[in-house]
């Protein structure tokens, strides 16, 4: 395996309410969400912005995260990471790469974003 596979996040999914009108939304209170550990990553930098305004600056910092050949995380688009002590956001769509000799899953990849300010 090659050793750029070697990191961990964890992934956050959100449980589900009911608001008054009876739409199911995300409920990120720390009981309702689930935790999952994944292994096996390669998590590299893609993007940094910076945007000041008259009161703040806002910073945007963006991975590109890699699964090892052979694996398919459990992530999905609107999932929550942990990763080097940082809350991120999935964004976009998980996409899932296909063996072309098998057709299973060959490895997964998503982007995640961090935002400040």
């Amino acid at each position: 395996m090659p050793v750029i596979f070697h990191q961990r996040v964890v992934r956050i999914r959100p449980g589900t309410r009911t608001d008054r009108a009876g739409n199911s939304l995300p409920n990120w209170s720390p009981a309702a969400v689930t935790r999952l550990p994944v292994g096996r990553l390669s998590v590299q930098p893609s993007t940094q912005a910076e945007t000041a305004e008259a009161d703040r600056t806002r910073v945007v910092t963006g991975w590109h995260v890699l699964s090892a050949p052979g694996t398919a995380p459990d992530v999905r688009s609107g999932d929550r990471i942990e990763y080097d002590g940082l809350l991120c956001e999935v964004v976009g769509e998980v996409a899932r790469w296909p063996d072309p000799v098998t057709g299973r899953t060959h490895h997964v990849e998503w982007t995640m974003t961090r935002s400040t300010g």
